[in-house]
């Protein structure tokens, strides 16, 4: 995916003339209340921020850049890695023009998403395959239209009007393992990106070859170590580019008591009194738990992800989890966490007709204490996508979650390796998740210990 490098430099919103350190106080002070409320207001925009800045150094914006291969164990920048798409990503700038948007036809029944989230982190549109919002005529040609345009769109392209001029576009790509990585490479190199101008006038626009991963900080690491007075000033100048939405008028009316304005200035605070005011933050967005969070059986998913709304510390919490989470309209991700003894077996039983019910496809994949893929002599990450899983004759299914080859009782789609021992997790991704499953009326089943 996107390969990171430094974030490059925006112009600073500055220094207040009272930034010296001061004593600690028994109790914040109202503005540091307030600017430890304005990092958790503004910490995912800074991170989305950061994240295109890295982007950039390597993929102009507006142009795709495509993932060539499915992750291995080998793979340590990125945590909870998927096995079932290969992304093509791009950052948008709209503020000139509209980019058009052209996604070709693809083979039977392939699963494909395309998700625009703004500056913000919302996902403020999602055309894929199940619900590809295009309207009749425009064969999967979409303009994707910033809030200050004004103009005549081509009748053949269906119009997707977004808040904020920079967006982040993520495209997911169904493969069916390493034999159809080539299909996907060439589906990949048929999506169109470029100006509304350039497509007008059909002037094509190369494509650029696959990029590889580069060792670099991650952006969550670059946020996580900047200091209070360099975080704000990045989110000054950000929100001058993207400004809130027009909900966010209260907040930002009590952020601009303390300077924290588009092109603004902290004032008011001193640098201990900031960086405390951060530090407080950082505690709150890792623990947040959001009540309308689902726990059944061992097994936790959110379904009121992807749009915030009001709910800041949701957000921010999300964003600080897994930056460009998605509507779980278009996939819901249960996650159960589980510790192998010495024997290390477990097993996972869907009686008849409740496999995750799913208008796309499922896929369960085992990861290990720190999430990330785990080496095993079988080269099994993932099951249940790649190598269809093996009904029992009365329509249940069993699952093998074991360190162990189970031997040829179990088909090799029905077993998934997990440590010999300690902590690991599971994670079961639904794509196109039917109705049932993200009202929380199905649920997967529990992981019980064998004997």
């Amino acid at each position: 995916m996107a390969a990171t490098a430094a974030a490059a430099g925006l112009s600073a919103c500055g220094r207040s003339d009272d930034a010296s350190s001061g004593p600690a106080t028994a109790a914040p002070s109202a503005a540091e209340s307030i600017a430890k409320d304005a990092y958790i207001f503004g910490f995912p925009l800074v991170l989305m921020d950061v994240t295109r800045a890295a982007a950039e150094a390597s993929t102009p914006a507006n142009r795709f850049q495509h993932a060539a291969a499915l992750p291995t164990p080998a793979r340590r920048d990125v945590v909870r890695l998927n096995l079932d798409t290969l992304y093509s990503v791009a950052w948008l700038d709209l503020r000139a023009e509209p980019i058009v948007l052209r996604v070709p036809a693809m083979d039977g029944g392939r699963y494909w998403l395309m998700q625009l989230l703004d500056a913000w982190t919302n996902t403020v549109h999602n055309p894929s395959s199940v619900r590809p919002q295009a309207k009749p005529g425009s064969s999967g040609t979409y303009a994707i239209v910033g809030p200050n345009w004004s103009g005549t769109l081509p009748d053949d392209v269906t119009p997707l009007l977004v808040p904020t001029p920079t967006v982040w576009l993520i495209g997911r790509i169904q493969v069916n393992g390493p034999p159809d990585l080539p299909a996907v490479h060439a589906i990949q190199q048929q999506l169109q990106l470029m100006p509304l101008s350039d497509w007008t006038a059909r002037h094509p626009v190369a494509p650029l070859p696959a990029v590889p991963q580069a060792d670099s900080v991650p952006p969550a690491k670059q946020v996580a170590e900047m200091d209070a007075r360099t975080f704000f000033d990045r989110m000054c100048a950000v929100l001058a580019t993207n400004p809130p939405a027009p909900d966010d008028a209260p907040a930002m009316k009590r952020f601009a008591t303390i300077g924290i304005t588009p092109g603004g200035k902290v004032i008011g605070l001193t640098d201990h009194e900031l960086s405390s005011a951060v530090h407080t933050a950082r505690q709150q967005i890792p623990v947040y738990l959001d009540p309308k969070a689902v726990h059944e059986n061992g097994w936790t998913f959110d379904p009121a992800i992807g749009t915030y709304g009001t709910n800041y510390l949701q957000r921010a919490a999300i964003a600080w989890k897994g930056l460009g989470a998605n509507l779980a309209e278009d996939a819901i991700y249960p996650t159960l966490f589980a510790t192998a003894d010495s024997a290390g077996r477990f097993r996972l039983h869907f009686p008849a007709g409740q496999t995750p019910p799913v208008d796309a496809f499922w896929s369960l994949t085992a990861y290990d204490v720190d999430s990330y893929l785990m080496s095993n002599p079988a080269g099994i990450y993932a099951i249940g996508h790649q190598i269809p899983v093996v009904p029992n004759p009365d329509g249940s299914v069993d699952l093998a979650v074991q360190h162990a080859d189970p031997g040829p009782s179990v088909p090799v789609g029905n077993w998934l390796p997990i440590p010999e021992s300690g902590p690991f997790s599971l994670t079961m991704r639904l794509y196109a998740p039917k109705a049932e499953a993200i009202q929380g009326r199905w649920q997967p089943p529990p992981l019980l210990p064998v004997p």
